[in-house]
């Protein structure tokens, strides 16, 4: 695959994604939008892929939101269309059923800590800053920012990050359970293909179920996420994985997993 606004390496079973615009800090625009959720498409197809790390070029900036050029000229409809899009993109992404790691290298901002939010995890680099700055555009945000954040933060400081629009730091992102780890700045991408691999090392249905009852449980009732998991775990209790995995343990060795 080739693409305009994204690099694409593959590190035996982790896939690294880079938003690829340094120029204008990486701002999400149509096209980026699009190459994003055809570059996840591809991935979540791909077996051989197991985690993903996803991160932006240069060392200002992960994504530090929307194209502006683009939203001046939206006209209401359009502008509906465009969250509506962008949403679906990042909905890709947080059910791709892989995990996705945020190694967020310096601004996250607008649409920027909204993808962020999307991943499955998120390391932050020490200089790295977040923020919903919408309102100081007389906006809100589009691409799920209203509703992730409260999620993972808590209403009343997602309120105050949202009315306000000021950045925070990634030192604060983590106090708030924002990011799950901050890291020196030269150790995050080393640091996120570590995890990845950790995490690729798994076995990949279990992984993916994990991941399916975790974000459709927090969204429904704690009787109907009960439901979900027992019968997940009823599912994959006839998998081949769930017998290597049994058997391994009892054989004292290393599991080798098919994702079957």
């Amino acid at each position: 695959m080739t693409f305009e606004n994204l690099l694409l390496e593959r590190d035996g079973p982790v896939a690294i994604v880079t938003l690829n615009r340094p120029k204008v800090l990486n701002a999400l625009n149509t096209q980026t939008l699009s190459e994003l959720a055809g570059v996840m498409a591809a991935l979540k197809a791909d077996a051989g892929v197991r985690a993903i790390v996803l991160t932006g070029s240069g060392d200002k900036s992960f994504v530090a939101g929307a194209d502006i050029n683009e939203l001046v000229a939206l006209l209401p409809i359009e502008a509906i269309e465009h969250a509506r899009r962008g949403q679906q993109v990042f909905d890709g992404i947080e059910n791709l059923g892989k995990p996705v790691i945020a190694a967020v290298n310096g601004f996250a901002l607008g649409g920027g800590c909204e993808l962020a939010m999307a991943c499955t995890i998120r390391l932050a680099a020490e200089t790295a800053r977040f923020g919903q700055p919408e309102i100081n555009l007389g906006i809100i945000p589009g691409y799920a920012g209203s509703q992730r954040l409260p999620r993972l933060v808590g209403k009343g400081i997602a309120l105050e990050i949202l009315l306000s629009g000021d950045m925070v730091s990634a030192q604060r992102a983590y106090e708030i359970g924002l990011v799950n780890r901050v890291v020196p700045v030269a150790d995050l991408l080393a640091e996120a293909k570590k995890l990845a691999h950790t995490l690729a090392s798994k076995a990949p249905i279990a992984v993916r179920y994990i991941l399916d009852v975790v974000h459709q449980g927090m969204d429904t009732s704690f009787a109907s996420g009960e439901f979900l998991e027992t019968s997940l775990f009823g599912a994959i209790a006839s998998s081949a994985d769930r017998r290597e995995g049994t058997k391994a343990f009892l054989e004292k060795r290393k599991a080798e997993w098919q994702g079957k």
